[in-house]
């Protein structure tokens, strides 16, 4: 600062910016890159089918921009340690902001989180700072972690996808992305001229993983379902038939928890003349990873096939509090990317450095609390209550789908973004969704359904606006509009 002013140097040279200069005027908006297809540059024809694809899509609406509402950080007065004046104000400010949460939380069905909790008993951890950072299996010079909860944990899991102690090497993550990151930088390590094959609906994430590491990525095309196709799946792999392949399988699809068939996919890859190690196939269960072990006649995730990973959000339907992943791979694929830190006197293959200490325990508790029992329970309880959303709404006349091994109802999108920015429904085209977690309980779903058709008949009485046509998007068998009722 001089004088009040702002000064950034440039080029050497110090300038004196004026007093209602916007630092936000110096942020470019970078355009994110397009997929890769095929393993090329976005050129030529599959280039232009993409564009031409962007071009259809509707306009994507945004949240708020929440500049025009944040809380800013202020100096406290010089007296103010006599007076209490800041205390007091923050006191406010947190309480307000809980009554807040508390609103949200009773109108929330969007997103796939657990918010059926309570882990007071962990509040007396809450004054250590726990951190994780590097190997999980050896401990580092900093005494302030967590690393036998951790440890406790991925070993549950290994059991979970049948994989032995010495065979298995994992890591809590700090959210489902990172394990997706994880797994897919292990693919790329072990075939460095692999290309990456995920479906259109796989998560954003898996194609960030593919800008991140420059890799080549090919995106398969999928049923209505929203599960890959496997005859599309073929083709591609038939054209890069010389390379590696490095597969994203989706244990639940982002918008309509579609399951992709993993033996169909292994089959697929075996009659293409992939012998097993020329392939690597990553398992993105963020959500329907840790349901599906309860759900009968499902088809299993275990490291008894041919896969190389799988990784599980631990914020979702384990419920805990703070964003967290389990990611599990093959103790032979790791030494790739482990390297030994000086520092911390121990090894590391992460992605983040400093790891969240305190989410292992908040898994470590629950786990213990509910053992693989009381997650059938929860699994069982969620099915039961998504068929009962499906079915009140198609009762209503709503077009509405929800796939077989999954607790998440697509139906066709709410006029009102109000309403859908009230229920914080995730949206995509015409369609929107509700995931039925365990902590959504009949009352709340007939709490959201009666709002919802006395919203609905305003919508469609009042203006001149037809319910949409959702056939290509959830199949005419499952659309309710004019056409197809």
């Amino acid at each position: 600062m001089v004088g009040g002013a702002l000064v950034e140097e440039f080029g050497g040279k110090v300038q004196i910016l004026s007093g209602d200069f916007d630092p936000r005027a110096l942020v470019a908006v970078e355009p994110v890159p397009p997929a890769v297809e095929d393993g090329g540059e976005m050129n030529g024809e599959a280039g232009r089918e993409e564009e031409e694809e962007e071009k259809k899509r509707p306009e994507i609406v945004l949240g708020r921009n929440v500049h025009t509402s944040c809380l800013a950080v202020t100096e406290p007065d010089a007296n103010d340690e006599f007076t209490g004046d800041k205390e007091a104000y923050m006191a406010s400010v947190l309480a307000r902001y809980r009554k807040t949460l508390m609103e949200r939380t009773k109108h929330h069905l969007g997103y796939p989180y657990n918010l059926d909790f309570d882990y007071g008993a962990l509040s007396q951890l809450q004054h250590f700072s726990i951190n994780n950072l590097g190997d999980p299996f050896i401990e580092s010079n900093y005494g302030v972690h967590s690393r036998e909860f951790e440890v406790g944990v991925l070993d549950w899991f290994a059991r979970l996808w049948e994989l032995e102690k010495d065979e298995y090497w994992g890591y809590i993550t700090n959210c489902g992305t990172e394990g997706n990151l994880h797994g897919i930088l292990v693919g790329r390590e072990v075939h460095p001229n692999g290309i990456l094959y995920a479906s259109q609906e796989s998560h954003y994430s898996v194609f960030k993983a593919a800008r991140m590491y420059r890799m080549g990525c090919v995106k398969v095309a999928t049923s209505l379902s929203g599960e890959i196709d496997c005859a599309d799946f073929k083709a591609k792999l038939l054209v890069n038939k010389d390379k590696p392949a490095i597969v994203n399988v989706n244990i639940g699809t982002t918008v309509k928890g579609a399951v992709d068939d993993l033996d169909l996919v292994i089959k697929t890859l075996e009659e293409c003349g992939f012998t097993h190690d020329r392939f690597y196939i990553h398992c993105d269960g963020a959500l329907f990873g840790l349901m599906m072990p309860f759900v009968k006649r499902a088809p299993k995730v275990t490291f008894k096939k041919p896969i190389g990973s799988v990784s599980v959000s631990g914020h979702k339907f384990v419920g805990c509090p703070m964003p967290c992943g389990v990611q599990i791979t093959r103790m032979e694929h790791i030494n790739a990317l482990s390297r030994n830190v000086e520092y911390l006197a121990s090894r590391d293959a992460t992605i983040m450095g400093s790891r969240n200490g305190h989410a292992p325990i908040f898994l470590w508790y629950t786990l213990n609390r509910k053992g693989y029992k009381g997650f059938q329970k929860e699994v069982q309880k969620c099915l039961r209550n998504a068929h009962y959303l499906k079915g009140r709404l198609q009762d209503a006349g709503i077009g509405a789908m929800l796939n077989e091994l999954s607790s998440t109802v697509v139906f066709e999108r709410p006029f009102d973004e109000e309403f859908v920015r009230r229920w914080q429904l995730a949206c995509q085209g015409n369609i929107a969704h509700v995931v039925v977690m365990p902590n959504v309980t009949i009352e709340k779903l007939d709490y959201f359904l009666d709002e919802l058709l006395e919203k609905r008949s305003k919508w469609f009485q009042e203006t001149n606006v037809k319910p949409p046509c959702v056939e290509a998007d959830i199949g005419s068998e499952n659309c309710m509009c004019a056409l197809h009722k």
